[in-house]
């Protein structure tokens, strides 16, 4: 195991640790609104500085993009990027499914990713060239080949809502011609999901570097692929992800870019 990827997976653990702890007195917490349906409370603070606590604990000189402390702008081509409780909301209506994602890049390539589920124990991991492992399980894609046949995630627009037209018109679409879609509500378990084989594809609108970093590398390490709607790899700027496996992943792009507007597909 690499060691960035052994550290990554030591503080995605400490931060789990300090979620559940805090699970037991969710009418407690201190609440924020940073935007419409969009909440940060002090255990999403707390497991972000203890994340950041490990790392630079280890790598000093690292830089690190987090969802709550925003940009370190350490001088250095390798950067973490945090997501400490990824799905808040549910996490603040006990609803028992959010991750903690971290994931590594070097010189904007992604080289390492970890998502845990705090609640089930489960430690998705993956290194560039190295494959991806749950719980040091190696996990792989499904093989579904057909639409028809497909479940498949995503993620509805909960604040920020430019998009709905687009999505709702690619939702009407894959409701109507696989077998079912899931709305979890965190993102970096959705492609967890689908490295693992548990889903068969994934796509959603407008999310950030750290809902999706880790997740990214878990489906490609695990024989999936990624993009962003236009077929490149301009996900983690643009924010608009596809993910499944190879046999499906034309049919899937093909649904998504047939009903979104030009500009959207990026």
């Amino acid at each position: 195991m690499h060691p960035i990827l052994n550290v990554a997976m030591i503080a995605a653990r400490e931060a789990g640790e300090i979620i559940m702890k805090y699970a037991q007195d969710i009418d407690r917490l201190e609440i924020t609104e940073k935007d419409r349906n969009n909440y940060v409370t002090q255990v999403d603070q707390l497991a972000e500085r203890t994340i950041i606590k490990t790392i630079k604990k280890y790598y000093p000189d690292h830089a690190i993009l987090g969802e709550e402390t925003g940009h370190n702008q350490a001088d250095s081509p390798i950067q973490w990027i945090i997501d400490p409780l990824d799905g808040t909301t549910n996490y603040l209506h006990q609803f028992p499914h959010f991750s903690v994602s971290i994931a590594v890049t070097e010189k904007g390539k992604l080289q390492h990713g970890v998502v845990y589920d705090p609640m089930r124990d489960e430690m998705f991991s993956a290194s560039k060239g190295q494959g991806a492992k749950l719980n040091n399980r190696r996990i792989r894609v499904t093989e579904q080949k057909n639409l028809q046949d497909a479940l498949l995630a995503t993620g509805f627009p909960y604040y920020q809502f430019d998009y709905i037209d687009d999505y709702l018109a690619t939702l009407k679409f894959f409701m109507t011609e696989t077998a079912g879609i899931r709305r979890a509500g965190s993102a970096a378990l959705d492609l967890a999901y689908v490295a693992c084989g548990r889903v068969d594809g994934y796509w959603e609108f407008n999310l950030k570097p750290w809902d999706i970093a880790a997740g990214i590398l878990l489906v490609q390490e695990a024989g999936g692929r990624c993009s962003d709607f236009a077929g490149g790899d301009n996900q983690l700027a643009s924010g608009n992800v596809l993910a499944g496996n190879p046999k499906l992943f034309k049919h899937l792009a093909i649904g998504v870019s047939q009903h979104i507007r030009t500009e959207l597909k990026r």
